[in-house]
């Protein structure tokens, strides 16, 4: 059947419910699938890491309705358990529709809640506020609640008797402990690679889950769901050519700076005869010679901007690089393209100096992003209609201009090739405008894209490559 994990607001306890489950069944030697709802990067990189399998993201803005059905089909039917980590509240969605919510997948699924609360603070009041999330959409189900930072066996008896006066299920209760704080920065949880003792941590975690989850009742609940697909069925039902005979190999900039990627991203480029190999640039090391193009995904390079800017051979391979075959760059991937880059503490640090700006720490952005493709580019068409998620903090300095508008650009400094906007974008409260470098071998953006959803940007980039075969 599978669940989801759900909550009132942000910070009630979703991901570390999610990881003491999935604790306790690698323990138990259960496989597990783990799923995120939406664009996050950080959450699903630690449930990966504790259960030695890809968590995979389930995003009906990003995605579409029809991948988040069969992709939760498809990798959920591998493993013996699987469950979701909603993301949010239980409700919100875009603006202030509950449209790609924890709610919408739950519906689109058909899957139980599992509503997870902060219980600090209070006895009977969380009756009123279960039942509410309750009573509002009856075409949810809520399985039953797992209560967080429950202070003492009295406060936990008062809570399960409020719960249980309105048919409430209380199917856990999680103590104040020091192990249940997950440590976080400003963009969400610490990247899982850096989390030195983190085997040791899954079996404290797993004891904690054993003692405090009622087991007997969440097994039922978390078994996989039967129906399975193939991925090379999925893609080419979306109109994708069948793979080239000839394989062909590119890079993918993999390290402590960069790894916001979806895993996806690489099993479908492998279906369509690329080889993916993993280039490491705070090694220090040039683009591997066998490939045939370059990705360099998000991450958080302005956490290590003076590492890289020493990383002579790595950027300067970039350059060398460039003028021979496509280069993708998303989020922070760009950020090491232009002329500088500054850190957490506001030092500056040269980079590759391919592209015309000084980037620097700024506002938060965050949102989905509708996406209209202007001109062809490396990984669109003109007209082409694409939805994406900006997430930064950093914000690009072009000739004193604060923002991408591509009216304020100078050329690249670094090459002769014409570059343009590949895309408007659009989205809720922001002013539409014209983004991003690119051209038919160069992209660089802000914009997050979730390329295993996208036909054409999967074919645009396979045949751009294949080219170079």
């Amino acid at each position: 059947m599978a669940f989801v994990i759900a909550a009132p607001a942000s910070s009630n306890g979703k991901t570390l419910l999610s990881i003491l489950i999935a604790s306790w069944a690698r323990r138990n030697g259960e496989s597990t699938q783990t799923f995120k709802i939406g664009p996050d990067y950080l959450d699903p990189q630690l449930l990966s890491a504790v259960t030695e399998r890809p968590c995979r993201n389930l995003d009906t803005i990003l995605c579409g309705k029809n991948w988040v059905v069969n992709s939760f089909n498809l990798y959920g039917s591998a493993a013996e358990y699987a469950f979701i980590e909603g993301v949010m509240g239980l409700f919100d969605g875009i603006g202030s529709s509950d449209k790609g919510s924890t709610a919408d997948i739950a519906r689109l699924l058909n899957l139980p809640l599992l509503l997870v609360v902060d219980a600090r603070g209070q006895a009977g009041s969380i009756a009123a506020l279960v039942k509410g999330f309750k009573d509002f959409d009856h075409t949810l189900n809520i399985a039953g609640v797992v209560l967080n930072k429950v202070n003492s066996s009295r406060h936990k008896v008062l809570l399960t008797e409020a719960l249980t006066k309105i048919n409430v299920k209380v199917l856990g209760c999680l103590p104040k402990d020091d192990y249940l704080s997950i440590p976080s920065r400003s963009l969400g949880l610490q990247p899982a690679h850096e989390i030195s003792n983190i085997e040791k941590l899954i079996n404290t975690w797993a004891s904690i889950a054993e003692k405090n989850l009622d087991f007997c009742s969440l097994r039922p609940l978390l078994k996989a769901p039967s129906q399975s697909n193939s991925l090379s069925n999925i893609l080419f039902k979306n109109n994708l050519k069948n793979p080239r005979l000839k394989r062909t190999t590119i890079a993918i900039a993999e390290d402590k700076a960069f790894h916001f990627r979806y895993p996806e991203t690489k099993e479908c480029l492998e279906e369509l005869g690329i080889n993916l190999i993993k280039w490491q640039i705070t090694q220090d090391s040039p683009i591997p010679k066998q490939a045939k193009g370059l990705i360099i995904p998000g991450g958080f390079p302005e956490q290590f901007a003076e590492e890289i800017s020493q990383c002579k051979r790595s950027l300067n391979s970039i350059k060398e690089f460039l003028n021979n075959y496509p280069i993708y760059a998303e989020c922070g991937g760009m950020l090491i393209l232009g002329k500088s880059l500054s850190d957490t503490n506001e030092k500056k640090f040269p980079m590759a100096g391919i592209l015309p700006f000084n980037a620097k720490e700024g506002k938060l952005k965050v949102g989905y992003r509708k996406l209209t493709a202007i001109s062809n580019s490396l990984i669109s068409n003109k007209g082409d209609l694409i939805n994406g998620h900006e997430f930064h903090r950093w914000k690009l300095d072009i000739n004193g201009s604060n923002d991408l508008d591509i009216t304020k650009k100078e050329p690249m400094i670094q090459s002769s090739m014409n570059l343009y906007s590949p895309w408007e974008i659009r989205g809720w409260g922001i002013d539409t405008r014209q983004e991003g470098w690119s051209n038919k071998n160069f992209h660089a953006s802000w914009i997050h894209l979730h390329w295993a959803s996208s036909p054409s940007i999967l074919q645009n980039w396979s045949s751009i490559v294949h080219k170079h075969i």
